[in-house]
């Protein structure tokens, strides 16, 4: 596996287990409408109906269209949000900084959403590779982020970086876990930056 941030890149100011920050929940959205709307808009072209999605690093909104899905499942650390989103069948809590193997079976998902927390990873090179693993033939992987964090818990590497140099990084994300940059969005739709990374199977003759 390639490793894509060295260990000062993958440091963070609260050094505390995740599981101990999302402890108490937060009923809040971390972005403006303008970005939700966008990122809703956004899943609406890419996503189709009875897809199986996986909401990946999840909270109590998924900002999905109401295209009716075979199956939504979300991924978190806080139980009580998780439990309040009412568009998830299923949700599973778990750190992906502490646990890096995700508990779904390979292909098991047409469309891998993560959407406002992958500034928080410290391994994305294996997440993004778990993404592969469960993403069937054909999926999609959609990364979206704006410039707001809890910059105690984001990774260096993500701290130091401009928009644009972010995106670079979830570029290499991708590529780290053997998927291809599909498409870049970077907008301003309301107050709120607006970035998407779109990441999907490469053809068998663009593997490395």
């Amino acid at each position: 596996m390639t490793t894509v941030l060295t260990d000062r890149d993958r440091r963070k100011r609260d050094d505390r287990p995740d599981g101990t920050f999302y402890e108490e929940p937060r009923f809040v959205t971390h972005a403006d409408d303008a970005f939700l709307d966008r990122l809703t808009v956004l899943y609406d072209g890419l996503l189709a109906p009875d897809d199986r999605v996986l909401d990946a690093m999840s909270s109590w909104v998924s900002h999905l269209p109401a295209t009716e899905f075979d199956r939504v499942v979300g991924h978190g650390l806080n139980e009580a949000e998780l439990a309040a989103n009412d568009r998830l069948d299923e949700f599973v809590v778990q750190d992906l900084n502490a646990d890096r193997e995700l508990p779904f079976a390979d292909g098991a998902f047409d469309a891998v959403c993560c959407a406002l927390s992958v500034q928080y990873l410290q391994y994305p090179g294996d997440v993004f590779a778990e993404f592969a693993r469960v993403l069937a033939p054909g999926g999609v992987v959609v990364v979206s982020f704006s410039n707001r964090m809890f910059p105690t818990k984001a990774v260096r590497a993500w701290r130091a970086a401009s928009m644009d140099e972010r995106a670079d990084l979830v570029e290499r994300y991708l590529k780290a876990g053997g998927l291809a940059v599909a498409d870049r969005i970077a907008e301003r739709p309301g107050t709120d930056p607006f970035y998407a990374v779109v990441g999907r199977e490469p053809a068998a003759g663009d593997r490395g």
